[in-house]
């Protein structure tokens, strides 16, 4: 699940929660402030702090401290744990927030404290949906042994494929701590499926009720949309030197890459309203037809999700990627630059689009900028499995799914090619 808690920052004290989390450091000394390896069940977590401002009414927006987590644990257990395993690292960073309980405080205080903070995502996407961390680690592993029982055997006479795949099985079966993969990866858990398929035939059901509404709606919605879109002003703002800079200070120490951005939401209803339908679509896709590994062609995230904040008039966007910074743009722009145009054309300052999904991020360098513009320093970010891509994960499942399924020899050689 997606955790996220937020909490405003007072102004006074927005610096010394800068200062602590810049200390932190970029991922390998982030530990200092939460000992994440030891939190039970979490893929990724991060700290980030939100800068404030002005809105565009004019009105003050408070800075914010973040702490997002992707973890295998219900809420209520997953704050339990973090508060009994990182309360003093917490304190520094919340402590600095109304209410936020003083030391000595019971445990329950500051798991209700962190409850009542916490804001549900508007869509999470989920790269392989049912694959724990521990399923993930335990295939690593898998692939490692076995890799290291192949690299002894090189000196050896060549065998044909089924007699090495059959020398593989003899090995792992005779090894008691991978007995594990011997049986298939575990299902998730049948209340749960049964949510996912009732959740996946209500939405369009409900939306076929609504259907005589939507043949009224829709012609004056697109009206609508045209009329807003011809008089946007698209930002002509570029990242500094300074900003690109912290930017860069927090990338590239791994395989992966956090990104965290946030921008306010183009004035007025329609685009509120617009960006909640379209944010609640998202929400369905990704959990129901882009959860195999494949966001609309790009295959390369492992975690996103979109948030509303400040009374909707912020979006908060974070996700958790494999590669550079530029390459994850350039995978969007050339795969599903209309999807990023449906949802971030409500944004403000957004390369002008038409009819929601055309041009926009189709203007690279415009598109780049923007980004970059509304992006946030991660300084505080950590990777259970930091030197593993999707493509790594997807790749240890499938080597474990065919060690002892029943195989033909094309599909033999198919699986001793996945090593």
């Amino acid at each position: 699940m997606a955790v996220t808690v937020r909490a405003v920052v007072p102004a006074d004290r927005v610096a010394d929660v800068q200062r602590r989390l810049s200390e932190a450091g970029p991922k390998g000394s982030a530990g200092e402030v939460v000992p994440f390896s030891e939190l039970a069940g979490v893929h990724f977590a991060r700290l980030v702090l939100v800068p404030g401002g002005t809105d565009l009414a004019g009105e003050a927006v408070p800075a914010s401290i973040v702490w997002m987590s992707e973890v295998d644990a219900p809420l209520d257990a997953h704050l339990a744990d973090l508060v009994r395993k990182a309360g003093s690292g917490l304190g520094e960073v919340f402590g600095a927030c109304e209410g936020y309980p003083a030391d000595g405080a019971p445990e329950a205080a500051r798991v209700a404290w962190l409850r009542e903070h916490c804001v549900p995502s508007a869509a999470f996407y989920v790269n392989t949906v049912g694959r724990g961390l521990e399923q993930i680690l335990q295939e690593a592993r898998l692939r490692e042994a076995i890799e290291t029982y192949l690299d002894e055997r090189t000196a050896r006479a060549p065998q044909d494929p089924a007699a090495v795949r059959a020398g593989i099985q003899r090995f792992v079966t005779g090894r008691a701590d991978l007995a594990w993969a011997r049986e298939p990866a575990a299902r998730p858990r049948l209340r749960w499926r049964i949510r996912q398929a009732v959740h996946r035939v209500a939405v369009p059901l409900a939306g076929l009720a609504l259907l005589p509404v939507a043949a009224f709606a829709l012609p004056v919605w697109a009206v609508l949309l045209r009329w807003h879109e011809r008089r946007d002003v698209p930002s002509r703002e570029r990242p500094d030197r300074e900003h690109v800079a912290r930017l860069a200070a927090c990338e590239d120490f791994a395989a992966q890459n956090p990104f965290t951005a946030v921008g306010f939401v183009k004035p007025g209803r329609f685009r509120r309203s617009t960006l909640t339908g379209i944010l609640f679509a998202v929400d369905y896709g990704v959990r129901h037809l882009f959860h195999r590994g494949d966001l609309a062609g790009v295959k390369t995230i492992h975690f996103a999700r979109w948030l509303f904040i400040d009374d909707k008039r912020r979006v908060l966007f974070a996700s958790n990627y494999d590669g550079s910074l530029e390459s994850y743009m350039d995978d969007f722009i050339d795969k599903v630059a209309w999807g990023l145009n449906a949802v971030f054309s409500n944004g403000h300052g957004y390369p002008r689009t038409r009819w929601l999904v055309r041009d926009g991020a189709e203007d690279e360098q415009a598109f780049k900028s923007y980004l970059r513009c509304h992006q946030v320093p991660t300084e505080v970010w950590y990777s259970a499995y930091d030197t593993l891509t999707t493509h790594n994960i997807d790749t240890n499942a499938r080597i474990r799914a065919g060690l002892f399924a029943e195989l033909g020899p094309a599909e033999t050689q198919a699986w001793l090619a996945l090593f």
